[in-house]
């Protein structure tokens, strides 16, 4: 657990460190001031300061980081290298920067994870000029509380053999399966972490099936690799799609709540994630490159959200000026981002105790 903890601290780090590197090139080149680049959140352990004028800091909690621009909240309107001296569309840029460097990393690492091989399921073909290698069935469902949940079977296992018969195909492993109707058990070797076992499954009544069955998916599996010219366009295009699911998921979490739906089920705090960080982590490093693309998807749309407190809070403040022809008093402007970042921090509390519950008491 230690280790899953760390894991997840540092790639949350990369993340957020990524995303505020953003704002602080942005506001750099927009010729703002950068009072403070923080790594970690206060208390501060110690720093230096560049000749920009900029305090660098390495502070005690390790939690991604900070940026502090000169007048970001809307003081030292009169000096020139201030964030509210700059005219609208630089502040938007400064405001939209880190949002787009969360985006541009995904697109990085689906890069360079197609450069060296990424997962994926193979069964219907690739396209021609994609090298596949180590192709393998693999378990990606199992039915609660069905044989192969009984059996120990869990997601990510390998098959290698069903009844000491070897399959490379989905399609051929699951046809081996079916004749097993009559609950008699089957042997089947797997391979998890390194390690293979032969479980023993007793076919059990699935409701779904409204017959016996093992009660699990099986898929073939692959690293599909593209040689380096097309991964930048493959990786821009898997980064384009997935930004539009999370967003679409979004979406969808903000109907539920609209439609009084319970969406606590979906939502996942700092403890759920770093759990599911340490799962994909034994799966190798593809499937963790994999994983912290979509995290950096998921946090670049997370923070356009018109929330206050976020990215998209402020630029719900500048749209608003653009719309009105003048700002939000500044008074107005801080209370309703620091009511807003109370109610986040409360919600982040509530899903942490939510996931705690769930992982260690259920």
């Amino acid at each position: 657990m230690f280790w899953t903890i760390l894991l997840f601290l540092a790639l949350l780090s990369v993340l957020v460190l990524a995303h505020e590197l953003g704002h602080y090139i942005a506001a750099r080149k927009a010729g703002m001031t950068v009072e403070e680049f923080g790594i970690g959140f206060p208390p501060r352990l110690f720093s230096w300061k560049a000749k920009t004028g900029t305090v660098w800091s390495i502070n005690a909690i390790p939690l991604g980081g900070f940026v502090r621009i000169k007048g970001e909240s809307g003081e030292d309107v009169g000096a020139p290298d201030s964030f509210a001296a700059k005219s609208w569309l630089r502040r938007f840029s400064v405001v939209i920067a880190g949002v787009v460097m969360n985006v541009v990393l995904a697109w990085v690492l689906f890069t360079a994870g197609f450069i060296f091989g990424l997962p994926a399921v193979v069964e219907d073909g690739v396209e021609s000029g994609v090298t596949v290698t180590d192709r393998a069935v693999n378990i990606v469902d199992v039915l609660p509380e069905s044989a192969a949940d009984v059996a120990g079977l869990q997601v990510g296992d390998r098959v290698l053999t069903i009844d000491g018969v070897a399959y490379e195909a989905g399609a051929a492993a699951r046809e081996a399966l079916k004749p097993h109707d009559d609950a008699s058990t089957i042997a089947m070797m797997i391979a998890r972490h390194g390690e293979t076992q032969t479980v023993q499954i007793t076919p059990l009544f699935v409701e779904e099936l409204g017959r016996n069955g093992v009660g699990i998916a099986l898929v073939e599996t692959g690293f599909i690799h593209y040689p380096w010219y097309i991964a930048p366009i493959k990786g821009a295009q898997i980064t384009y799609t997935a930004l539009g699911e999370v967003v679409q998921g979004f979406a969808g979490l903000v109907v539920g709540l609209f439609r009084q739906e319970d969406v606590g089920a979906n939502l996942s705090g700092p403890v759920g994630i770093a759990v599911i960080t340490g799962q994909v982590a034994s799966l190798g490093a593809s499937h963790l490159v994999q994983f912290a693309a979509m995290l950096s998807i998921n946090l670049a749309v997370m923070n356009i959200l018109p929330l206050p407190a976020l990215d998209g809070g402020r630029l719900a403040f500048l749209l608003y000026e653009l719309i009105r022809r003048k700002k939000a008093t500044l008074k107005f402007e801080q209370a309703v981002h620091a009511i807003g970042f109370a109610g986040l921090l409360l919600l982040v509390i509530v899903v942490t105790v939510k996931d705690i519950v769930h992982i260690f008491f259920s």
